[in-house]
């Protein structure tokens, strides 16, 4: 495994995301859509150019889609960047950090019939490192670890 193993890159994100809860809050720069399709959810995110943002841990593989802009973004092989039209199929587990370089929208794509934001949230993704490590754990077949 090269330098940036998952739970010291790991590690780094959770330290660099307490750094940025310090820092006046900035969410409010960001524009955020919800659509909905017969078992599609799918997340649209507005990122202004100059934003640094990191994501939640989500429990299940996820495709992602760069519809618009260049980011800079953490990935299973470090970070990358990449320009759109991008697109990618995040494994389960994934944590991103970003840095977009222009203006972004990035879009998160789930397989659920639920239609409550809040419900989704908590089924697909969590804050904790505790709670994935006891989720992956949990549900080591489906998430291809047997």
């Amino acid at each position: 495994m090269n330098e940036l193993s998952v739970g010291n890159t790991r590690d780094k994100v959770f330290s660099l995301e307490a750094i940025m809860k310090t820092m006046p809050d900035a969410s409010h720069l960001t524009k955020l859509f919800h659509y909905f399709a017969p078992g599609i959810y799918a997340r649209e995110l507005h990122i202004p150019a100059g934003m640094t943002l990191t994501g939640k841990i989500h429990k299940y593989a996820q495709l992602n889609i760069l519809s618009k802009g260049k980011i800079s973004v953490l990935t299973e092989d470090g970070i990358k960047e990449v320009e759109a039209p991008f697109t990618v199929v995040s494994p389960a587990g994934t944590k991103r950090i970003a840095y977009a370089h222009t203006d972004c929208v990035w879009t998160t794509i789930l397989n659920t019939n639920e239609t409550d934001v809040n419900i989704i949230e908590k089924q697909f993704t969590t804050d904790d490192e505790n709670e994935w490590l006891e989720f992956a754990g949990l549900n080591q077949l489906e998430l291809g670890f047997n």
